[in-house]
């Protein structure tokens, strides 16, 4: 089995490797290359919230046309800069979408479904809302 790996390039720039070969660059500062890493902790629990979103709204039979997270988080303002409050917002497009039905599965993924959501809520407060977009 193939476990998650970081490698070091050079000076504050590495690579991720997730358990299926797949790999992200990473950097700890503004070099022009690379994701932070406490924002790819917020594409974490964003990109976990919108496959259970998807797959929940497709079993409705609400399939969509467009969809889209964007998060942002409050942090402590000394080290190690806590994430306090992650604030996810969906942007969401489909025929037959209700207001119901995507705030259900968006509850249903954060309180069920999301791993990292669960892992992170122990100290952020996760908070979210959302638009439904003209199909």
């Amino acid at each position: 089995m193939t476990i998650p790996i970081v490698k070091w390039i050079d000076g504050h720039k590495f690579i991720g490797i997730d358990s299926t070969s797949h790999s992200v660059v990473l950097s700890s500062k503004d070099e022009g290359i690379g994701i932070k890493p406490s924002e790819l902790l917020l594409l974490g629990v964003a990109s976990c919230s919108a496959v259970d979103v998807v797959d929940i709204l497709t079993k409705k039979r609400m399939p969509l046309t467009f969809f889209e997270v964007t998060s942002s988080g409050e942090q402590d303002a000394d080290p190690p800069w806590t994430f306090r409050k992650i604030h996810l917002h969906y942007k969401l497009a489909g025929k037959n979408l209700t207001a119901k039905a995507v705030e259900q599965a968006i509850h249903l993924s954060h309180e069920k479904y999301c791993s990292v959501a669960a892992t992170i809520k122990a100290t952020a407060e996760i908070i979210s809302d959302f638009e439904i977009l003209p199909d």
